[in-house]
Order: C-alpha cells, then sequence, then structure tokens
C-alpha cells in the first residue's frame, strides 16, 4: 500500500509540474502573440499599410503564433504531437488545392495593395474594362464604369492583363485631329486653333500645346492638335473643343472636308 501511494504521489508531482509547465507556456505564449499582435498593428498603421491587408497579417500571425504555443503546450504534456503537425499539414494542402482559383486572387490581391499599381479613384483601363477603382480587396477589386454599372474582377485577372491607369500622372493628353480643305490657308487655319485653346483656361500651358500638320490625306490636309488637361477635365475638353472649333472653323470659312464618291454613268450602245 504504501509503495502504491508512493507511485502515485510521484506520478501527480510528475504530471502537476508537467500540467503547471504546460498552462505556464499557454499563459506566457498567449501574452507574447498578443504582445507581437499589437506591435504589428502599430507598424502597420505607421506605414500606412491597406487595412484589409494590415487586419489579415495581423489576424495570420496571431493565430499562428496561438497554434505554436498550443503544440508546445501539448508537447509539454507528453502528447505526441508529430502526427498533430503532419494532419494540419496534409489538411492545409488538401484546402490550398481546392482553393488554388482563390489562393490566386488572394496573392494577385497582396501584391496589388503591396505595390500600388492602382488605387481607389483612380480610372484605369483593365481585363477589358474601363471605369474607376472603388474598391480593392484581397479576392477582387470593384470598378465603377462611366454609365454607373458596377464591375467586380478577381485580382488574378486584373494583374495577368495590361492596366493602364490614366490618374497616376495627374495630367493627360488629347489627341485630335482636325482636317481642313486643300484650299485653305494653313497659317490661318494654325491661328484659329491656337485662339480656341487659348479660350478654354481648363488647357494647360506646361507641358507645351502641340499643332502640326499629320498627314496630306486624300481629301484634307490633317492637323494633329495635342493639348494636356487635367485627368478630371479630359471628357469635358475634349467635347467642348470639338464643338468650338467646328463654331469657329464654320465662322472663318474653313471647310471641313467629308469623304465624297462620283459616280459615272455610262449609257451602252443600243440601250
Amino acid at each position: 500500500m504504501e509503495e502504491i501511494t508512493k507511485q502515485a504521489v510521484l506520478l501527480v508531482t510528475e504530471f502537476g509540474v508537467k500540467f503547471l509547465a504546460a498552462a505556464a507556456i499557454l499563459i506566457f505564449g498567449r501574452w507574447f502573440a498578443v504582445l507581437i499582435r499589437k506591435l504589428l498593428i502599430n507598424i502597420t498603421e505607421k506605414q500606412n499599410v491597406e487595412p484589409t491587408l494590415a487586419q489579415f497579417i495581423n489576424n495570420i500571425c496571431y493565430y499562428a503564433l496561438v497554434t505554436f504555443v498550443v503544440i508546445a503546450a501539448l508537447g509539454q504534456l507528453g502528447i505526441e504531437t508529430t502526427s498533430f503537425i503532419a494532419v494540419l499539414g496534409a489538411a492545409g494542402l488538401a484546402i490550398g488545392f481546392a482553393l488554388q482559383g482563390s489562393l490566386s486572387n488572394f496573392a494577385a490581391g497582396f501584391l496589388i495593395i503591396i505595390f500600388r499599381p492602382i488605387k481607389a479613384g483612380d480610372l484605369i483601363d483593365a481585363a477589358g474594362t474601363e471605369g474607376i477603382v472603388e474598391s480593392i480587396s484581397l479576392f477582387t477589386t470593384i470598378l465603377r464604369t462611366p454609365d454607373n454599372k458596377t464591375i467586380i474582377i478577381p485580382n488574378a485577372k486584373l494583374t495577368d492583363d495590361t492596366i493602364t491607369n490614366y490618374s497616376t500622372k495627374g495630367i493627360r493628353r488629347i489627341d485630335f485631329i482636325f482636317g481642313v480643305g486643300y484650299n485653305d490657308d494653313l497659317d490661318k487655319v494654325r491661328t484659329v486653333i491656337e485662339d480656341v485653346l487659348s479660350t478654354d483656361s481648363r488647357v494647360l500651358k506646361d507641358p507645351e500645346i502641340t499643332i502640326g500638320v499629320a498627314e496630306l490625306a486624300d481629301s484634307s490636309v490633317n492637323f494633329a492638335v495635342r493639348p494636356w488637361v487635367n485627368a478630371d477635365d479630359y471628357w469635358a475638353v475634349f467635347f467642348n473643343i470639338n464643338e468650338q472649333m467646328k463654331k469657329r472653323f464654320d465662322a472663318e470659312g474653313i471647310s471641313i472636308p467629308y469623304p465624297q464618291t462620283d459616280v459615272h454613268l455610262h449609257q451602252a450602245p443600243g440601250s
């Protein structure tokens, strides 16, 4: 009986030490995970990291540390953790295969948020769609088209295609082609074009406006006119300059040729 009591006391003592050690690992480990999480939150806030990405990084690091702490505590209790880790690895691999598309979208979203080729408010042309970026998440990017449609694009498709960002530089060049008749005075045409552009205050003085004869076409002399405007003024200036140029050409007697077809009828003998 005495021997059994000694064995019991020894067993309780040994297990109690292991239990206390495991409890200490859990308490200290969780405290350390929370500390690291707070540290990451401070770092991401100071670095102006995208909130969605910052939250994801913080959660991943926190739960990874907690998982490591739990495994360490179980190992301290004498529980075999090798098979447990193997099961976790196999489960992670299976989930990875099942979510290949989602993971590729996630990776693309991660890169977009980190490198910032686009941001909310930018006007872009990507994946066959042109629109203003409304929001960027880890899996999709939402665009609003000029006719007020909402387009949801998977991030993987967005990064696999060419992205044209019209808002990055802040200013854009408008490319006009104005055709005039061969009998018109080219110097007068140039003066009229310069005058029309100067009346629109949205046309920038720097960079300098380009005006030149681009082509001697079949029925017209084509002027290439390239003013610069702020990106937000692009379409308003585009429509206004086209209208004002037509009115001034008419007022100044400058012709605007258009394609014509001459039809010659030949009467066959005896008809």
